[in-house]
């Protein structure tokens, strides 16, 4: 048998009354890509944030290459070497990103108390180098970057340590194509090199393709473990679930279905990351973005809602004849904006889900004369939460005490339920289960039948090849290619021209 490199044996964690985990075991040997797998709240999360000493374990026991590790904090994982990539952005803004991947571990460059910042430097450069990100910005302030070069960053901090153990929870949603090949490639060395990887991801396909064995959970249990040769992922879903996923999940027409009316004319938008796009949004119409990570796909998102200041060009929205130049006046003409960064550019994750969903739809909770209504308040935050099953003690709970998946249902459906004519959502499924995703797809849908015209910016091709009924594909930081659903949208045909 291959040696075992983690051990967990009946792990515990309660948040109050609510069993984040139950009696959880698993155990990973060296040179095994393990999937963990189970809804948003499953206890995925749970589970990896006792591993990597981010929170503590209320009872159980752990094992790290035969001996007791019972880590107080990230620092002692690290020790460990256990190497994490959390859900959630875990790197400090104000500094670096050498000086993130290397915090507090900084002794080698050290001397007479003062930190050699070129030769850190050089070293984080190389790691960089080494694993395939040839390039990177290591001077840069962490919080200049976007989502995916947080994670990249992340990445590169977790395998400098030279993990025995490398845990990814959720970056491969995070990443565009390109980065993603390079992950997947870095994590067949981990288990060439005899390592162990536990991953986790709500891409069923990828999950399966990418592991050896995958555990699953639900309800804060494990309730199987299979050899992922022998499981398909239509089998996998029931179990995550434990029930069957009924219904379509893509759109099943094949060709575009959308009004002549323009609703939105972008006409030679210009912005840093991107110049010279220009396109029209249809009435009704699902419009995709898609691109390499260089592309500028999110950051045009950015420029049509005001938050990116543009250098040239013009966003208009025909019915008005106005152009959009703040987020507030976009708001105020019936568009609404789900940033890919939710975190950092969408929700307050220190105040309550009451607060986050009635700053997006504060005119739905006005009464006459301006004042807020608290019942009004309380009934869209209740509306927010039925209609999309977020996981929650109710409207007052703070948000950070929400999984990743229950906050991105937050943010989609405090827009979603609002009567709005324009929805620009960047990646509106990273996080979320295969549930929530099916989900999603179906209230886009219904809200392309009332009219609403939806423009979908995804790193996933698969969700744009089965929403879209147009894709304009980026390359560089221009609009270079369009494919129409009828001329048959395919991952080989879109990767070409991204290519």
């Amino acid at each position: 048998m291959s040696e075992i490199i983690f051990h967990a044996e009946h792990m515990m964690k309660y948040y109050g009354a609510t069993h984040a985990n139950d009696d959880v075991s698993i155990t990973l040997p060296q040179g095994e890509v393990r999937g963990l797998i189970g809804e948003n709240g499953s206890g995925k999360s749970t589970l990896i944030s006792m591993i990597a000493g981010m929170n503590k374990r209320d009872s159980g026991d752990m094992q790290m290459m035969g001996k007791p590790y019972y880590p107080h904090s990230p620092l002692d994982a690290s020790n460990a070497k256990i190497g994490t990539v959390v859900q959630e952005l875990g790197m400090v803004d104000g500094l670096t990103v050498g000086q993130n991947i290397f915090m507090g571990r900084t002794d080698r460059f050290t001397s007479a108390g003062i930190i050699n910042l070129g030769k850190m430097y050089a070293e984080a450069a190389a790691l960089f180098q080494k694993w395939g990100f040839a390039g990177f910005p290591v001077k840069r302030l962490v919080g200049t970057l976007s989502v995916e070069e947080k994670k990249v960053v992340e990445l590169v901090r977790a395998l400098s340590i030279d993990p025995e153990l490398l845990i990814l929870d959720e970056i491969t949603q995070a990443l565009s194509f390109n980065n993603r090949q390079q992950l997947l490639k870095i994590i067949q060395q981990e288990r060439d090199a005899g390592k162990a990887v536990l991953i986790v991801t709500h891409d069923i396909e990828e999950m399966i393709a990418i592991t050896d064995r995958i555990t699953v959970m639900r309800d804060g249990k494990v309730v199987n473990e299979v050899a992922s040769k022998d499981i398909t992922p239509d089998q996998l879903k029931r179990m995550m679930v434990g029930r069957e996923l009924n219904g379509a999940y893509y759109r099943e027409d094949d060709a575009e279905d959308y009004d002549s009316d323009v609703v939105m004319q972008v006409s030679g938008l210009t912005a840093e990351g991107f110049e010279n796009v220009s396109f029209e949004l249809h009435k009704r119409e699902i419009l995709g973005l898609c691109g390499l990570s260089d592309a500028g796909i999110h950051e045009v998102a950015e420029a049509l809602f005001a938050v990116r200041d543009k250098k040239a060009g013009d966003v208009k929205l025909t019915a008005s004849g106005q152009s959009i130049k703040t987020p507030w006046q976009a708001m105020e003409l019936k568009v609404g904006y789900v940033p890919k960064d939710r975190d950092k550019q969408a929700l307050m994750v220190n105040d309550t889900i009451e607060d986050n969903v009635c700053l997006a739809g504060v005119s739905l909770t006005q009464k006459k004369l301006g004042f807020l209504s608290p019942r009004l308040r309380k009934d869209i935050s209740e509306k927010v939460i039925k209609k999309f099953e977020v996981k929650t003690n109710g409207p007052a709970q703070v948000l950070s005490g929400l999984s990743g998946g229950n906050r991105q249902k937050v943010n989609l459906g405090r827009w979603m339920i609002q009567d709005k004519d324009i929805l620009i959502l960047d990646c509106p499924t990273r996080g979320v289960d295969v549930g929530v995703k099916g989900y999603i797809y179906q209230m886009m849908m219904e809200a392309k039948r009332e009219g609403v015209s939806i423009l979908m910016i995804s790193d996933e091709l698969p969700e744009l090849i089965g929403m879209c009924d147009r894709l304009i594909v980026m390359k560089d930081g221009k609009a270079i290619s369009q494919v129409l659903r009828s001329e048959g949208m395919t991952e080989e045909k879109l990767i070409e021209v991204m290519m």
